[in-house]
């Protein structure tokens, strides 16, 4: 058992927890993440490590499911049933020269822990970040004490540049070399923001965010293609070569069982007595 330090929403639908794990936190690493278990009939869910603090790691989630609304909804001292970590590869962590970190929507959780582990390397870290609207923006203090300069767009212009983070790395790539790219969000976002560092060859990497189960590379749940072979994101990734991935079989493949998610979400709803 696990106890929550701190339960906040930090944005429309968007909550960042901190949990005592000290196993984890002491060994983890830019990049990797936690499978947990909120109960003992709970699902096991895949979620990024966001920071480390002590014995405390911060872990910020979109509200979308079962299991993410049943996180939510335990306080401060309570406790999370289970939690396995540090699972998957750490970040490509080294000295690149100029670097940016892209994050989109609740994605942007992951982009301070990384950007932090860029700079103190020595690199000068551009951060670009995006989101629906002002109202769905995280981080972006975080990120601007991070970085040397970041740059926020919104999809409805309501804050900073009026349209996606792709154009805000267009812009930045056509007028400054930059070595590498992390993007992590919304799988379409990455494979779009993608397109925009291939034709100038920018190292590049992303997160993916499969369907997962055991985390150890068993279930093979997690498997899509790179570079035209097959690997597991919780063991070969979850950072992979942004322009080897194929996009599109991993969006087939996060379909497979919406159904069943929906009706599990609506039969959880139905038993805390919420209208479907």
């Amino acid at each position: 058992m696990y106890p929550i330090m701190k339960n906040q929403e930090i944005a429309e639908d968007v909550h960042e927890i901190w949990v005592k794990t000290p196993h984890i936190s002491h060994n983890a690493q830019p990049g990797q993440f936690v499978i947990i278990r909120t109960d003992k009939t709970g699902e096991r869910i895949p979620l990024t490590i966001s920071g480390v603090v002590g014995d405390t790691i911060r872990i910020i989630f979109l509200k979308l499911g079962k299991t993410t609304h049943a996180l939510a909804k335990i306080p401060v001292a309570g406790y999370i049933e289970d939690i396995v970590g540090p699972l998957g590869q750490p970040s490509e962590i080294k000295l690149y020269g100029t670097v940016a970190v892209v994050g989109g929507g609740a994605g942007i959780a992951s982009t301070p822990y990384i950007a932090q582990a860029l700079k103190d390397t020595g690199n000068r870290v551009i951060g670009i970040i995006g989101a629906r609207n002002q109202d769905h923006l995280i981080l972006e203090n975080e990120m601007a004490d991070i970085c040397d300069e970041l740059l926020v767009a919104t999809d409805d212009g309501s804050k900073g540049h009026h349209g996606f983070p792709a154009d805000l790395l267009r812009t930045l790539i056509t007028h400054e070399p930059v070595h590498a790219v992390w993007i992590i969000g919304p799988t379409i976002m990455m494979k779009v923001t993608a397109e925009v560092t291939r034709e100038k060859g920018i190292k590049t990497f992303v997160s993916l965010n499969p369907i997962m189960v055991d985390g150890t590379g068993m279930c093979g749940a997690c498997r899509c293609t790179v570079a035209g072979k097959t690997q597991f994101a919780c063991v070969d990734g979850p950072e992979f070569d942004a322009h080897a991935v194929d996009f599109d079989m991993l969006m087939q493949r996060q379909q497979i069982y919406r159904e069943h998610e929906e009706e599990s979400f609506n039969i959880w709803k139905a038993a805390q007595g919420e209208s479907q």
